[in-house]
């Protein structure tokens, strides 16, 4: 009875201080959480390297499937494949256009598999037939159209081994046995590998000349831990002359370079003193890099060949908002072309290069076109120690009405933080972010230190950090933002999944007055216990998580980790929690989210914890995310004073369990009425 009751005042001091409400008289109506995070009317088209052919994903009895149609007749869809659990999210064309190549996994496992269906005849095929089995995509060819290569790492789970695959026959002949430990593979048109990689002791990586089954003893180049993650060769030209790589030796952000395969000889194409060089378009033909782009506030792409800049100059004229090819035909004559307004849903058109055509084919979300959706701010906020944080603020529609990106009062804010941490926060429409924001919250999304996208030295500068310089970064987004007079320092929560979990973690433990709230959802609680049971096939990148997180094999090591640890602070926390955790999570085990529960339970602390037995990391079945996020909403509406959706039928379609908590966030007891 006394754990009771005392777990019953600490719920209540969580909510002494009244949350500021949000003003609703002016707001927009509430946005139907099935219409932003429910499943997307059709996305993902690609044609058919043929031009004959136009594919996408869409629903299919409710779970995400690959469709095709003619490309001449692009309403004449139909399903090819019939899912039932696990929507897919990831296919390709196979290169003689008969047939659609995707993976799938099971329950979020993460152990993708290769599957094809047909076009015409529609039958299916498992081309991986194997158990704990994840298959990578290592080459496919302009040029060879009836195989590809792949990476199965069923004979040792830590390494994938190389072979060619038939894909009229499904057979697989195996052409490299991985035995040096490779983390990875290049291979050029006529599928020959090239390029073999391996972690080197320091973090860094080596890269090896391959000739047939043989590897070089010595490699031919190599980069150390500062350049890991910024210098990597980005393959062949056609005729497998030309070497391009994404090169940051010598300078701070990666550069495009060509190198001469012959001489050596290396030339740099393209750089950009603020950010890496991204994605580039490449000539189908001869495999010739023609633009490039970089992603610093906003993405914008350079043409380098005078034969796609036309394209490239009309696409940007007539698409208002972030555009991106998708896909082109072997003849280069017919590009899909997706285009981002950020304040809408994204559409998707076919573009007939002769005559400059464009032809709208879908929009992928049609039930938001009516709906009011908030435009996103970049902004620049420099941290304590004078790094630059390029970060994004949307803002409640219409609380701007005086100066565009400046909310006429101080606002409710929720800091949500990216995962990896090595990715980053881009420029685009991000539901998260319209969600909240049309709930009433300013939403802000910063990269910290340790981002990727802005040269080395900004991702080293997060090395060891976790919890330290890394969450400081956070907290001087959040002083930013209190200063602009965007929120006030008791109005803020912190949100986010995997390492934005660790981070929500993280500041209820190692900063328990900042936050007024937070939602973990993933999010690793015991660095030790997190890389103790990271992936097998994450045993390249093993050294460089030591290097950059902290040592499990050294007592200084050790020490950090357990320092960083927010599962060793669980006793610091005193404001709401809210932790979503999928089952089969191969990343971040279950078991990360059971500790921290148990700790804070031991400790009365309250949190509540939702669990899906059938996701993994992230909640990839829709019904399972509008869950989740119908128990955020209310949790973060008591928190904040925002706007909120009920709860209603949301948990029912779902796998949702509460095994601990539910009493702490309105209206969760009443849905799980069911029996769940």
């Amino acid at each position: 009875m006394r754990h009771v009751l005392l777990t019953a005042a600490l719920a209540a001091a969580w909510f002494s201080t009244p949350a500021l409400a949000v003003d609703t008289g002016a707001s927009p109506p509430l946005i139907d959480r099935t219409a932003l995070f429910g499943n997307p009317s059709r996305v993902a088209a690609k044609l058919s390297p043929d031009g004959k052919w136009l594919a996408w994903i869409a629903p299919n009895k409710g779970v995400l499937n690959l469709w095709v149609a003619p490309v001449d007749h692009p309403t004449q869809g139909h399903a090819l494949t019939d899912e039932t659990k696990r929507p897919i999210r990831q296919y390709l064309w196979a290169p003689d256009s008969s047939a659609l190549l995707f993976i799938n996994d099971k329950g979020g496992d993460e152990n993708f598999l290769l599957y094809k269906v047909g076009v015409t005849d529609h039958k299916q095929q498992s081309l991986t037939p194997f158990e704990k089995t994840r298959v990578e995509i290592v080459g496919t060819s302009e040029h060879i159209k009836d195989r590809i290569l792949v990476g199965i790492n069923n004979r040792d789970a830590r390494w994938h081994d190389v072979y060619s695959l038939d894909v009229a026959s499904g057979k697989l002949t195996k052409v490299f046995e991985n035995h040096g430990d490779y983390a990875g593979f290049v291979a050029d048109d006529n599928l020959a590998l090239r390029i073999a990689i391996r972690s080197r002791p320091d973090g860094g990586n080596d890269f090896f000349h391959v000739q047939g089954d043989k590897v070089d003893e010595k490699p031919f180049s190599s980069v150390g831990l500062d350049d890991s993650q910024t210098t990597e060769p980005s393959g062949f030209t056609n005729d497998g002359k030309t070497l391009y790589w994404l090169d940051s030796r010598d300078r701070d952000t990666a550069a495009l370079t060509k190198q001469d395969v012959a001489s050596g000889k290396t030339t740099v194409i393209a750089q950009n003193p603020k950010a890496d060089i991204g994605g580039v378009l490449a000539n189908p033909k001869t495999g010739e890099v023609q633009a490039y782009a970089v992603d610093y506030l906003k993405n914008e792409w350079t043409a380098l060949d005078p034969s796609i800049a036309g394209d490239l100059d009309f696409l940007k004229a007539q698409l208002k908002g972030q555009f991106q090819v998708t896909s082109r035909t072997d003849a280069d004559d017919v590009w899909t072309v997706n285009v981002d307004p950020v304040n809408a849903p994204d559409t998707t058109y076919l573009y007939q290069r002769a005559g400059k055509k464009l032809t709208k084919l879908f929009v992928s979300r049609p039930e938001l076109e009516k709906a009011t959706l908030s435009p996103m701010y970049p902004r620049e906020i420099a941290s304590r120690d004078g790094l630059t944080l390029v970060s994004y603020l949307t803002l409640p529609a219409g609380s701007d009405s005086k100066h565009p990106g400046v909310p006429d009062h101080p606002l409710p804010l929720v800091l949500f933080v990216h995962g990896g941490p090595w990715a980053r926060d881009n420029y685009g429409y991000n539901r998260y972010h319209q969600w909240l924001a049309n709930r009433g919250y300013a939403v802000l999304s910063v990269n910290y230190r340790g981002s990727t996208g802005f040269g080395k030295r900004f991702i080293s500068a997060g090395d060891l950090q976790w919890g330290r310089k890394m969450h400081d970064d956070l907290l001087d987004a959040v002083k930013w933002a209190v200063d602009q007079k965007i929120t006030s320092p008791e109005q803020v929560a912190i949100m986010g999944g995997s390492y934005g979990g660790y981070a929500t973690l993280a500041g209820l433990t190692f900063t328990p007055d900042t936050f007024a709230c937070g939602v973990d959802i993933v999010g690793p609680s015991n660095l030790q216990t997190l890389l103790k049971t990271i992936p097998p096939y994450w045993e390249a990148g093993k050294v460089q998580f030591y290097k950059r997180m902290g040592d499990p094999t050294t007592e200084a090591g050790r020490q950090l980790l357990q320092e960083r640890s927010p599962l060793n602070k669980a006793d610091a926390i005193k404001k709401p929690l809210l932790i979503g955790q999928g089952a089969n999570d191969p990343r971040v085990n279950q078991a990360e989210s059971d500790q921290i529960v148990k700790a804070m339970d031991a400790k009365h602390i309250p949190v509540t914890y939702v669990l899906f037995p059938d996701e993994g990391h992230g909640f990839a079945r829709p019904e399972n995310n509008i869950a989740f996020n119908a128990v955020a909403e209310q949790f973060l509406g008591k928190c904040l004073g925002g706007r909120s959706e009920p709860i209603g039928n949301a948990l029912k379609a779902s796998t949702a369990k509460v095994p601990h908590g539910a009493s702490f966030v309105p209206g969760l007891e009443q849905a799980l009425g069911n029996g769940k």
